[in-house]
């Protein structure tokens, strides 16, 4: 039986989107606490600024700037956080519709570092958008090994797992993911969670007890 004739997505349960690589916080502070660029007067950026090309790159990029991709593409040239430029390049690429562009730049990324939480995670909504879940899948749990705090991958993978016929690991992946949000947040994907109870018990009579 087809999964979806089962289980019912609420209007809510669609994925996080798209994750910028922003300057590296120390080891002790987590990415999305980081305010490396607080809203300042406007700058003229230039080779004689005391930013990195990375940094001018994302301060152009976090404004929506397009000359953003041209200072990543700088950053890569000088080998300034090649991995992070490429991805967040990676991001912009999906922003104008270029697939393929994209996929080449977060595959870059990672081989710059196998490891790079970013790009795996991107690269799992990349596939995610092309509906390739198996692969999509893949990226996300490799994103979770790199990263185990970071709770908006931990959605994804759970409805890419719902939609991979993997019940019982989607609802132990969301229930993590509810661990590490706020009870605001957690309350929000209440009915996703039980909606695959409910189809993990259709599935396997069972389990309905427990």
């Amino acid at each position: 039986m087809f999964m979806g004739q089962i289980l019912k997505f609420p209007a809510q349960a669609s994925k996080f989107g798209y994750r910028r690589v922003r300057q590296r916080a120390k080891a002790a502070d987590h990415p999305d606490q980081l305010n490396l660029f607080p809203p300042a007067a406007p700058q003229i950026l230039s080779f004689a600024s005391p930013l990195s090309p990375f940094e001018q790159a994302l301060m152009l990029d976090e404004r929506g700037d397009p000359q953003a991709g041209d200072f990543y593409a700088r950053a890569i040239e000088s080998e300034d956080c090649a991995a992070d430029a490429y991805c967040n390049l990676g991001i912009i690429e999906t922003g104008k519709g270029n697939t393929a562009r994209a996929f080449d730049c977060f595959t870059k990324s990672l081989k710059q570092n196998p490891r790079h939480f970013e790009a795996h995670y991107n690269l799992g909504n990349l596939y995610f958008d092309l509906k390739d879940f198996r692969l999509a899948q893949i990226h996300y749990e490799m994103a979770t090994e790199v990263d185990a705090a970071f709770a908006n991958v931990y959605f994804n993978l759970a409805l890419v797992q719902s939609i991979n016929h993997e019940l019982g690991a989607a609802v132990t992946t969301l229930t993590r993911y509810q661990q590490l949000v706020s009870p605001e947040d957690a309350r929000h994907v209440e009915e996703l969670l039980l909606n695959l109870k409910k189809s993990l018990a259709a599935k396997n009579p069972r389990l309905g007890s427990t």
